[in-house]
């Protein structure tokens, strides 16, 4: 086989290092939301959940819980094969009050260019990245306070849904039954980028002030 079919194309570079991005920006937002360990979703979770890192040449937060970890890893790298392939255009971090009602979303909304042949610049794509973690530890004073009985989960949203029978990548993947928002959500910007071959924006949802007040 030649050397070159193994080659990674521009957008397989830049997919790889968005789905690492995703994984260090989600373990973020949950540390964020500071539900561990007063929210204890995980019976076994230690005393202290997260620990202080260097990525991209900032600090963030890495998951210490086993459990929670590799929740958020299997999940995320899961979506890579199907963002290589332009499928996913959204991926939530959604928090639910105790009668599984979402009370908040953090949305990361992504475009990775298919077409895009040119040699990127890891550098100048880490550099762009960076500024939404900056951005996301300072975001705390636009977010609501979560109930003590919340739950929360990774949802990505496809364009068309994966069939399981194709790969065992898609067999991770179900349709959600979380309880939809009736009225258009309340959105509040953090950050955006557009560039090739990658855009991406982060973005707050809340519930509409006329969503009904089992929403809320």
């Amino acid at each position: 086989m030649d050397s070159r079919d193994n080659k990674v194309t521009p957008q397989g570079e830049t997919v790889q290092i968005l789905v690492e991005f995703l994984e260090v920006a989600i373990t973020s937002i949950v540390f964020l939301k500071g539900i561990y360990p007063s929210g204890a979703i995980l019976s076994l979770i230690c005393l202290c959940a997260f620990e202080r890192r260097r990525y991209m040449n900032a600090v963030v937060q890495r998951a210490r819980h086993p459990e929670l970890q590799d929740y958020i890893h299997s999940t995320v790298s899961g979506l890579l094969p199907f963002i290589q392939k332009g499928l996913v255009e959204r991926v939530a971090v959604i928090f639910f009050n105790g009668e599984n009602i979402q009370v908040e979303r953090f949305v990361f909304k992504l475009i990775v260019n298919q077409s895009y042949k040119s040699k990127v610049e890891n550098s100048d794509l880490e550099f762009a990245l960076r500024s939404f973690l900056i951005k996301l530890s300072v975001t705390e004073p636009l977010t609501k306070t979560l109930p003590t009985d919340c739950k929360w989960e990774i949802t990505a949203y496809f364009q068309t849904l994966p069939s399981s029978g194709t790969s065992k990548d898609a067999e991770l993947w179900i349709p959600t039954d979380t309880k939809q928002w009736q009225q258009p959500p309340i959105i509040t910007p953090i950050k955006s980028m557009h560039s090739q071959p990658l855009s991406l924006q982060l973005y707050l949802e809340h519930p509409s002030l006329s969503e009904p007040k089992s929403c809320e």
